[in-house]
């Protein structure tokens, strides 16, 4: 059996935009006090006349995102997840959303991967935030391949975009080759039941297919990078063929990628859904394994809810 490969989302996310500088000087680098953990150290030392650090001031920085890019930069920032959302809604909503400006926003550690440092960290409502703001992009690339050509295609997009980047070391399952805005894709098919996952939870319902046929269920696993828009198609699809939906995401359960499928089928292809991922509520601290065992994101906690549903 060969060895799993797992990457450092926010080294691949970082050295991604380095390589994308390389060949756009129009690309800029933004942080705020954490250009280090979001990937910025190569970028920085080769092009420090293009890295702007703003500090503890993310509501500053994309202010001034928005007015670089009025001068022809694209400028990317990246720095902690509900920092970048939270702390900047309105400046996310008015300077980049109603001013369709070309600025890049990227939040790392992602859903409870700063699980020790309690729900100020955490980022759980990012998805609902960001899919809110009209002609704002949401992609939630889910391997380290992914993540390094939705930066490429990203940056290539004219308007703003919210990605979403974890924190722990995820495993490489993806093929190399362009990333599709807008476009899920069918990673295996199945009858029985259609698991649409998103971000690194992608990785953990792959991890929980083989309990399932174990137990007679054919599951059919679509990837869905993109939360914003989201693909209408794929789903109709999926609900098409299983009759029954399952999504899961590390983001509250209402507002994200299981409210957006859930919109979908509402309109045109109404199916039972279940839908995976954190309650309502703040959420525990503990060891990351630990905290997605608990709220039943782990592959095991995946396969017995999926099993559950799917009446098998």
């Amino acid at each position: 059996m060969s060895e799993i490969i797992k990457k450092d989302p926010r080294k691949e996310f970082g050295a991604a935009v380095f390589a994308a500088a390389q060949k756009n000087p129009d690309i800029v680098a933004i942080s705020a006090d954490s250009g280090g953990s979001s990937g910025f150290g190569d970028f920085k030392a080769a092009y420090p006349e293009r890295y702007f650090e703003f500090g503890i001031m993310e509501q500053c920085a994309v202010g001034a995102a928005s007015g670089l890019a009025t001068t022809g930069k694209i400028p990317v920032f990246c720095a902690i997840a509900p920092f970048v959302t939270v702390h900047s809604l309105e400046m996310l909503r008015n300077d980049l959303g109603y001013m369709r400006q070309n600025v890049k926003i990227v939040g790392r550690n992602g859903g409870i991967t700063y699980s020790d440092l309690g729900s100020t960290h955490h980022s759980l409502e990012d998805f609902a935030i960001t899919r809110m703001i009209p002609d704002m992009l949401v992609l939630a690339p889910q391997d380290p391949t992914e993540i390094k050509n939705a930066v490429q295609a990203m940056i290539d997009h004219k308007g703003p975009v919210y990605m979403r980047i974890g924190n722990e070391p995820i495993p490489c399952f993806l093929p190399d080759e362009p990333f599709k805005i807008g476009k899920g894709s069918v990673l295996r098919e199945g009858r029985d039941v259609a698991i649409i996952a998103t971000g690194t939870q992608t990785g953990s319902v792959l991890d929980a297919v083989g309990a399932l046929t174990a137990k007679g269920i054919d599951p059919m696993v679509i990837g869905m990078a993109t939360i914003s828009p989201i693909d209408v198609d794929i789903i109709r699809h999926a609900a098409g063929v299983t009759g029954k939906i399952v999504t899961v995401e590390e983001h509250y359960i209402p507002g994200g990628l299981g409210s957006a499928v859930s919109e979908v089928c509402a309109e045109f292809c109404p199916v039972p859904i279940k839908m995976l991922g954190i309650p309502k509520s703040y959420a525990s601290v503990g060891p990351y394994g630990e905290l997605m065992a608990y709220y039943g994101l782990d592959a095991a906690g995946i396969a017995a809810s999926v099993t559950a549903f799917a009446g098998k």
